[in-house]
């Protein structure tokens, strides 16, 4: 399967979607764990998450998918939101809290 359609599939297949290094159990980098911790402050319980460590092919694939250069990468309802910087500035100002809220309504 082309590595871009797989990740199409993942992104488009679930409401929530983390690619990042190591699990939300485990995360294996400082920007995977303030993640998963702005998620759950966010209030969202369960998430799909994609160990790009564990898939070579995945880590490079999903840099070229977003044009975005870092991991981890948020994606909501299938679009793009960012990387860690970005989630931390859309929490701080709220917006993320929103962007997940109406999620948690549907």
């Amino acid at each position: 399967m082309d590595i871009q359609k797989k990740i199409q599939d993942i992104v488009t297949g679930y409401p929530v979607v983390l690619f990042m290094k190591g699990t939300p159990q485990f995360p294996q980098c400082g920007f995977s764990a303030t993640a998963v911790q702005i998620l759950k402050s966010c209030g969202v319980k369960q998430f799909h998450s994609v160990n790009v460590l564990a898939e070579p092919e995945i880590r490079q694939g999903i840099k070229d998918y977003a044009n975005w250069p870092t991991i981890p990468q948020l994606y909501v309802n299938g679009e793009f939101v960012g990387g860690c910087d970005i989630m931390k500035e859309m929490y701080q100002a709220g917006e993320l809290q929103k962007q997940l809220e109406k999620l948690a309504m549907a």
